[in-house]
């Protein structure tokens, strides 16, 4: 019979397959589609990932924004100068020429200066740009009722960014380059000043600007504390007063050129 030719008990199927002889690795490998060579230097940077997210670029506007506030502070303080003469704001536009030598070249500061401010304001309103995209998108549909801001700082912020950006166009083919400013003479900074604020559109012009930066600063002083985290409920009173105050000196600092030349104490 067929059945009695069996020898012995049957071998399962699991232990047939253990006997099998072990698989030799392939020599050529082929890199998992899900991790590649080359995902390593794909890898986000830790610098790019913060300026994604919303604090990163907040915190960018803050540093970039205070910045620019020490520049201000320093050129308004240079501006004062022209009330000690011609000889003593000349001098002053002179050193700042001079500065840094004989290290680097004649200018050569000034214009590293200029670059890193030009690299400031892009990131500053770039920045602000994209954090205003986003509060849009995360509400597309309109207010019926929209709420009203809380000072007009805070409405006016936006275009008041656009002013100032057109009045350093506006400023260095002034005082700089003399395009527009036909009255003045190459290397004499304050006459250059002198002629530029005895026209009745060059004050209208600086005066305008200067406003929306005293405006601009009073916002971007309080918003600066409120991203490094120095605002506190006990402290917001002693912040706002400290940035009006510091928005109010910088304002008048600068308007004092202009009505100087205008009420004839600087000519």
């Amino acid at each position: 019979m067929a059945l009695a030719t069996r020898t012995g008990p049957e071998r399962p199927a699991s232990a047939a397959a253990d006997r099998r002889p072990p698989a030799h690795p392939d020599p050529h490998p082929r890199p998992s589609p899900s991790r590649s060579p080359g995902s390593a230097a794909r890898t986000v940077s830790p610098l790019r990932l913060l300026w994604r997210s919303a604090i990163g670029k907040k915190a960018v506007m803050a540093v970039s924004g205070l910045f620019l506030l020490a520049f201000l502070v320093a050129h308004m303080l240079g501006n004062l100068k022209i009330f000690f003469g011609p000889e003593e704001f000349n001098g002053y536009s002179h050193w700042l020429r001079t500065l840094g030598e004989p290290v680097l070249h004649h200018a050569w500061a000034l214009w590293l200066l200029r670059c890193a401010l030009v690299a400031a304001v892009v990131l500053h309103g770039v920045a602000a740009h994209q954090l205003s995209r986003r509060a849009r998108a995360a509400r597309p549909e309109r207010y019926v009722h929209r709420p009203p801001r809380t000072s007009y700082a805070t409405r006016t912020t936006r275009w008041g960014g656009v002013i100032v950006a057109l009045f350093v166009v506006w400023h260095i083919l002034d005082l700089t380059t003399g395009t527009v400013n036909p009255n003045g003479e190459a290397g004499r900074p304050y006459e250059n000043v002198v002629a530029s604020f005895s026209t009745w559109y060059g004050n209208v012009i600086y005066l305008t600007a200067v406003t929306a930066v005293g405006l601009h600063v009073r916002h971007g002083l309080f918003g600066a504390a409120q991203t490094l985290g120095i605002n506190r409920p006990r402290r917001q009173a002693a912040l706002k007063l400290t940035a009006t105050v510091s928005a109010a000196v910088l304002t008048a600092g600068f308007v004092s050129v202009p009505l100087a030349v205008m009420t004839g104490v600087v000519d």
